[in-house]
């Protein structure tokens, strides 16, 4: 009996400690979109390359055409011009799934006309969350 009650506190111990780990890493993760979400509507590049691998690709689909862009060529663009008025978009981290050091963060943004849903692949690189691909869906809104 004894050793039985020493095997559960020890897998209790166990299972606690790794909730605690997996908890410490979607807050992590939660935080690299939180990057995500402020580089887009502030259009502020050193956000978006924190938030991002440099080698990350984005795939979708705009107006039913299928894209593949580089993470350099999005994010010239999304950070150029001037930054967007945060009172007509609604950026949305949906869930985390973690798998050691691979993720995926699924969000949803309402923005002026147009719905997007991303699924964000995130691996841990030197310790740090960084999306490494990130595919998407959208749809116009009424």
């Amino acid at each position: 009996m004894k050793n039985l009650i020493g095997f559960l506190v020890l897998l209790l111990g166990f299972s606690v400690s790794s909730f605690s780990q997996e908890s410490k890493e979607k807050e992590q993760i939660a935080a690299t979109v939180q990057l995500y979400f402020d580089g887009m509507m502030e259009r502020d590049r050193a956000k978006l390359d924190k938030a991002f691998a440099s080698e990350a690709r984005l795939i979708g689909f705009r107006k039913d055409q299928y894209t593949v862009t580089e993470y350099e060529d999005w994010a010239s663009g999304t950070a150029s011009g001037e930054p967007r008025d945060i009172s007509k978009y609604k950026n949305n981290l949906v869930v985390i799934h973690v798998n050691g050091t691979t993720a995926v963060a699924e969000t949803e943004l309402f923005w002026p006309g147009i719905y997007y849903y991303d699924y964000l692949t995130l691996l841990k690189i030197d310790g740090a969350w960084k999306i490494v691909h990130k595919s998407w869906t959208s749809r116009v809104l009424d």
